[in-house]
């Protein structure tokens, strides 16, 4: 039919395999120009290894690439860029000691000498600041600058490459409801200009608020494409699982007994010296999820980590109304396990799982003392290796294979064995950081009943999670950190993101 313009993006027959396991399985997908089109999924259902083929990251094993109706071979990034098609991923690919102008042109320079470069990027991010809502100061460092204001520079540094199709993969995991609403404006303003917009999310919320329409993939193959108007968050989330999931969680009121976690003025500095955590007072008492809410980076990381004995600070924490030792003579994680804290870290990949291991060693990671895995002066390997199959039937671990190697599990399934390591030692307390971060929608509905499960035992739970909807629904009270300090606190049904995302952002208690 004459006067229709072709699909932006069509990927016809696209499949990839990684040895035995098929990533991508003929999956043929239109996205029309100027929309915003979702692609959702559980974790490895192959979205990214469908947008690094799209990308260049990766070649597929058989089938077709066309934009704008024309048939594109994508061997390379660079190769992707002269396509029109720009990437921002979850983690910014920015030179941090770099300005926002050095960062722009890296890469992209007009010849060898710079200076000539850099003026003329100056000029075209001024027109794209004011064409799309996208300020920014040139001349700010990155890491003088927040995680908002980086978003914008990656996407600055797509536009300035003359991008006519962009991808996002998760966006507003790192941002302030505030930060988050300002990418919308300017995703929709890029819209309006007609450019294409790819968004890869795990919050229906916004897949249902943002895009025009969606696409569900399960286990490597393309299940469903739906106008957003005509479906819906529940309807999503089974198309995803293959089943209905329970999208709010279902807990009874809590009924908080003695005190189990007293921290008094508690400071804490980074490597640097720079003070990160400025003299909170909190209390969890046993039988409640106390959420701590608020932007990555303003010392909640740093809070965990001294409760969880891998960081020293200065204060006072009582458990059970014992003193901890908080600094590196007595301070470390085999001793708060002994005192009877478990903690689920926020990088499962990095602090939480060595992952050349097995998954049974996995299993006993931090508790490799306990009687029940020793059998004299040895380690009792049978032993454990029964216990990681009994955890990882009662939490639905994919594929159920103790011997099988961290790294070859998806990242759901990795952080269940977390979780399953921490929460099966049946803790006084339970430090929880990011419980589902990057984990698809089926399995966040496990891991949040199983807290819920936790804390009706009676266990004291410190939850940290830049996830407003996860700390007012998994919270019996929330606790809001801004720049090292406690903004205020707040229970649920008193209060809602929009005043939280404000303490988020440093606006006081009373002004908010």
């Amino acid at each position: 039919m004459t006067g229709i313009s072709p699909p932006a993006i069509e990927l016809r027959g696209i499949s990839k395999a990684f040895g035995p396991v098929q990533a991508n399985k003929d999956i043929s997908i239109q996205v029309r120009p100027g929309t915003i089109h979702g692609i959702i999924g559980e974790n490895g259902a192959g979205k990214s290894t469908l947008m690094s083929i799209l990308y260049g990251f990766y070649k597929a094993d058989k089938g077709d690439i066309f934009i704008n109706g024309r048939k594109t071979e994508i061997h390379d990034s660079q190769a992707a860029i002269a396509a029109g098609i720009g990437m921002v991923f979850q983690h910014f690919k920015l030179v941090e000691n770099f300005t926002v102008l050095e960062n722009v042109v890296l890469g992209a320079e007009d010849g060898r000498l710079l200076r000539p470069s850099l003026a003329k990027a100056r000029r075209i991010l001024a027109d794209l600041a004011r064409e799309y809502e996208l300020n920014v100061d040139p001349d700010a460092r990155i890491d003088q600058i927040g995680v908002g204001m980086q978003q914008r520079v990656e996407i600055l540094k797509a536009l300035y490459r003359r991008a006519d199709i962009l991808i996002l993969d998760e966006p507003t995991g790192v941002l302030t409801p505030a930060e988050a609403d300002h990418l919308f404006r300017i995703l929709d303003n890029l819209r309006a200009e007609g450019k294409t917009i790819i968004l890869i999310t795990h919050k229906l919320r916004e897949i249902m608020e943002t895009t025009d329409t969606v696409s569900v993939m399960r286990r490597g193959e393309m299940t469903a494409t739906v106008k957003t108007s005509e479906t819906s968050p529940d309807e999503l989330a089974e198309l995803m699982v293959g089943r209905k999931v329970l999208l709010q969680i279902d807990k009874a009121p809590a009924h908080p007994g003695r005190t189990v976690l007293e921290v008094r003025g508690l400071h804490v500095r980074d490597h640097q010296g720079v003070e990160r955590v400025k003299g909170i007072d909190l209390t969890v008492r046993a039988g409640e999820i106390l959420g701590i809410a608020g932007v990555a980076g303003n010392g909640q990381s740093e809070l965990l980590e001294v409760l969880g004995g891998m960081r020293s600070g200065a204060g006072t924490v009582l458990l059970n109304g014992t003193a901890l030792a908080l600094d590196g003579r007595g301070a470390d994680g085999q001793a708060r396990r002994a005192a009877g804290i478990a903690h689920v870290p926020e990088d499962r990949q990095r602090e939480g799982l060595i992952m050349e291991f097995h998954a049974w060693e996995n299993v006993a990671f931090g508790y490799h003392h306990d009687p029940a895995y020793q059998r004299g002066l040895l380690m009792d390997n049978a032993a454990l290796i029964r216990d990681t199959e009994a955890k990882m039937k009662k939490f639905d671990v994919r594929p159920p294979a103790p011997a099988l190697a961290a790294r070859n599990f998806s990242g759901g399934n990795q952080q269940k064995i977390v979780v399953a390591r921490e929460i099966e030692r049946n803790p006084d307390l339970l430090l929880v950081g990011q419980p589902t971060r990057g984990v698809d929608i089926g399995a966040i509905e496990f891991i949040h009943k199983q807290i819920v499960a936790l804390r009706d035992q009676g266990a004291a739970i410190l939850l940290v999670s830049v996830e407003l909807d996860e700390i007012l629904s998994l919270s019996d009270r929330i606790a809001v950190m801004f720049d090292g300090r406690i903004m205020g606190e707040r229970l649920p049904d008193q209060t809602d993101e929009q005043e939280l995302g404000l303490l988020m952002a440093g606006v006081s208690g009373e002004a908010a």
